[in-house]
């Protein structure tokens, strides 16, 4: 199955809902950033909530990022994504060995610790907006569903997901955000309450086979639930040769020539994807000409 994110009405537009498949996604974040199991659970949750409020966004050239600062073993976590929740991300430490707090669970808390989340909405203006929260549980679902409530005002519930294989595979990845609209009715309030305490974890109704559509469902359909769009998503990273050629013009004098003279190929690795670019000391030359030629 590809990866999608579903988006949704209910009860005639006093919940809006999203739900997401990202097993491939979350799979490509755990090849490139070769991330331990708690690690590629902590990460994918992060890009499948970063992936669905990218969705959320209007504007044809937005962005969201979801930074996490913490004092637990994983130090932080960022994910990146745009309006068609196209998304990249990272962890500072990939490889911390975790721990489970049930059988089969691994324990994402543990390994996040205490902090904050930070959320930076790009949608084109002067200044982006900036929204901020301590982390409740570490839980990421959990800290996501505050999030929301205390820095956007919109009570909302949010499930997320990732099942790792006994080979460290993804095998499972995915989630939903469920948001109450402006005048959602306590009858509203009280039917999705109950539909919540209902279910079980994403990944198990995931392991049944259970589409995002079908999540969904189970979570609204009582509720009138009414599937709007499903839009493809991806683990994408925009990065290129070129692109780190302006940020290395962008450096000073003094550090560009050092490179120069030191006679060696240099290599700058992407953050987000983990993709290597070399610069011979003919390349960085060119690059040096270049801005002096501009008259920078």
């Amino acid at each position: 199955m590809e990866d999608y994110i579903v988006r949704g009405i209910a009860a005639e537009g006093e919940v809006r809902a999203f739900a997401i498949h990202s097993n491939s996604m979350v799979e490509e974040a755990r090849r490139r950033h070769d991330t331990s199991p708690v690690m590629t659970a902590a990460l994918g949750r992060l890009l499948s909530a970063a992936s669905m409020m990218g969705a959320m966004l209007k504007e044809e050239k937005a962005l969201i990022t979801l930074q996490i600062q913490c004092d637990g073993p994983a130090e932080g976590l960022i994910a990146t994504a745009d309006s068609q929740g196209n998304v990249k991300g990272f962890a500072t430490s990939p490889k911390v060995e975790g721990t489970l707090k049930a059988p089969g669970k691994l324990d994402v808390g543990a390994a996040i610790g205490k902090g904050s989340l930070r959320v930076t909405k790009d949608i084109g203006l002067k200044d982006p907006y900036v929204g901020q929260c301590d982390l409740v549980t570490g839980e990421i679902g959990d800290d996501l569903a505050y999030y929301f409530t205390m820095s956007e005002q919109t009570p909302s519930a949010v499930g997320l997901g990732v099942l790792v294989d006994t080979d460290w595979t993804v095998k499972q990845a995915g989630g939903f955000i469920l948001q109450l609209m402006p005048g959602a009715t306590e009858e509203v309030i009280s039917a999705l309450e109950n539909n919540l305490g209902k279910i079980k974890s994403v990944t198990a109704l995931m392991e049944e086979g259970l589409t995002p559509e079908e999540i969904l469902e189970k979570l609204l359909g009582n509720l009138d639930l009414e599937i709007l769009d499903r839009i493809p998503v991806e683990f994408k990273c925009d990065c290129s040769k070129e692109r780190v050629s302006r940020a290395l013009a962008a450096i000073s004098h003094k550090d560009l020539e050092e490179m120069i003279e030191s006679g060696e190929t240099i290599k700058v690795k992407c953050d987000f994807c983990n993709t290597d670019y070399e610069f011979t000391t003919g390349e960085l030359s060119e690059i040096r000409d270049s801005r002096q030629s501009d008259g920078r």
